[in-house]
């Protein structure tokens, strides 16, 4: 890149005239000395977007001077060119943050390809994005339809944010608002799909009654894919039957993008054996969901088996109380052993209490952890101003996210099972999504609050991308009355009551939820990871 400044120290600085020519005909200035003292009294007075240093000169030496470098101008590249492959020399200057390092003899081509990994990385890489996205973007456009099946849209949705995030480290902005009009399409469509598809889904596994027939094995509906209520049942009994000790933590209300920037993390003391992706059950809220996934069964037939552990609408706090519970009856159910750990974490003294102890609770052959920090953080995004700023828009919520889990009790904890040989099953009940449009709905008193899906009597609502369930039992979802029905607001929508309606409009644009039909909230993270040898 022209007018770019290179401070080159080497004690044989003569004997690279050809290269510092060659710089210079690349459009770089140069400024060479012969020996570290000076080369940190020219850093000192002047400023340089790169620092070349050889590592083997007299006096003050390479790895010296690096050093008072970093103390003058902690922030400027340095590379290091070095004679010596040694690995503890190597080592040395690497963990003193060099941006890259050089062997002699140095061919110019080599050399002008290290200052631009450097120095221009970050416009080649957006340059390079852009142009695959561009490419990319009519066979995108191409291939969604209301017409490809569940496997095809999870495919499909692991592509858009594998984009969404490479486009976001791109900085174009221009590229990313035609990127987010290209989800939003795929989510209008992605709505179409599920009204068209979902029932079908439950083909076969309901009596005359509407009741789920018992069975040991979930029924498999063909082009259907593994939900909520059949996810132990699929992918967690076979790794109990592989594995001896297994962790199974679920993230509420957790998104395959925000898996996706903490996987690094993860990947320093464990490896994947698989990433996948499953469907939430609709509603896509927490009291459908997870009581779905932990019981091993859907909603209704949890309500006509266990009608006193099921969930209150009077009370909040008691959509989830029996999680537990519902775990052990599925292990008795299928012939384990009952015996389990569970935890669950709802705050950050909590977390330290229950998971910094001496054995973070890893003392049975399966322990599950329910965390619940990001469905927290959505709700006090809604709630609190110093929230929304911090979370603007979707790519700082990742960051919170990544920031959070890096910072948080919960990678102790996983480090700590890693140890001791856990295998590790992370998932969610849900995702979310970043609300837009308000709709309108009325209907009568009992009918529930979620912003995302309603329940109820006498429901009103002209749109034609919400999802009525008018009879819940082909679904089955439980009716509080005999003539309740459910909608499900589709793609960025919100509901609003009629009254009071641009207050709420106002109040709830652009905050997070879930309990509707978006590919955010449905196709959610499933992913198994065995510790690293010696991690």
């Amino acid at each position: 890149m022209a007018n770019l400044s290179i401070l080159w120290a080497d004690d044989e600085i003569d004997l690279l005239a050809p290269h510092l020519s060659f710089l210079e005909s690349k459009g770089y200035r140069t400024t060479p000395v012969n020996n570290g003292l000076e080369a940190l009294q020219r850093a000192a007075d002047e400023d340089f977007d790169l620092v070349l240093l050889d590592e083997n000169m007299p006096g003050l030496s390479g790895l010296e001077t690096l050093s008072r470098l970093k103390e003058i101008k902690p922030l400027m590249p340095v590379i290091m060119v070095t004679k010596s492959e040694e690995e503890l020399l190597m080592e040395e200057a690497i963990g003193s943050k060099i941006a890259d390092y050089l062997i002699k003899p140095v061919h110019p081509k080599q050399l002008l390809s290290a200052i631009l990994k450097v120095t221009d990385q970050k416009r080649l890489v957006a340059r390079k994005t852009n142009e695959a996205y561009r490419d990319d973007f009519g066979e995108l456009g191409m291939s969604m339809s209301d017409q490809l099946d569940a496997a095809q849209w999870a495919e499909l949705y692991q592509r858009l944010v594998r984009w969404e995030l490479d486009l976001e480290e791109s900085g174009d902005e221009g590229m990313k608002e035609v990127f987010a009009m290209q989800k939003a399409e795929a989510n209008r469509l992605f709505v179409r799909f599920i009204k068209k598809n979902y029932a079908s889904w439950f083909a076969g596994t309901l009596n005359t009654k509407g009741m789920a027939i018992p069975a040991k094995q979930p029924q498999s509906v063909q082009g259907a894919p593994t939900l909520s209520h059949q996810l132990l049942q699929r992918k967690l009994l076979p790794i109990l039957d592989q594995y001896p000790k297994v962790l199974m933590l679920l993230i509420d209300n957790f998104r395959l993008d925000q898996f996706r920037v903490i996987e690094p993390i993860l990947g320093e003391f464990y490896r994947a054996l698989e990433v996948e992706t499953y469907y939430s059950i609709l509603p896509t809220s927490t009291e459908y969901a997870r009581n779905a996934l932990f019981a091993g069964m859907p909603p209704a037939e949890i309500v006509r088996r266990y009608p006193d552990r099921w969930w209150s609408d009077q009370d909040e706090h008691s959509h989830n109380m029996h999680e537990s519970f519902f775990l052990g009856e599925w292990l008795k159910r299928n012939g384990r052993n009952p015996a389990h750990g569970y935890q669950k974490i709802t705050s950050l003294a909590q977390a330290k209490q229950s998971l910094e102890n001496a054995n973070g609770g890893l003392s049975q052959p399966l322990e599950v952890l329910v965390y619940n920090f990001v469905d927290m953080l959505s709700h006090a995004r809604s709630e609190m101003n110093i929230i929304k700023e911090l979370a603007e828009d979707e790519a700082a919520y990742r960051s919170i996210t990544r920031s959070w889990f890096q910072h948080s009790p919960l990678l102790d904890y996983l480090q700590k099972a890693a140890a001791r040989g856990y295998t590790l099953v992370l998932t969610t009940d849900h995702g979310m999504i970043k609300v837009q449009d308000p709709v309108r709905i009325s209907g009568d008193r009992e009918m529930s609050n979620n912003l995302r899906y309603k329940e109820g009597r006498n429901l009103q609502i002209q749109d034609d991308l919400v999802y009525t369930i008018q009879q819940p039992e082909q679904v089955q979802l439980p009716r509080k009355h005999l003539n309740s029905v459910y909608i499900l607001a589709g793609s960025d929508q919100f509901f609003c009551y009629p009254n009071n309606f641009h207050q709420y409009a106002s109040l709830y644009r652009d905050s997070f939820q879930h309990g509707g039909i978006s590919l955010e909230e449905c196709i959610v993270p499933l992913a198994v990871f065995r510790p690293r040898e010696g991690g």
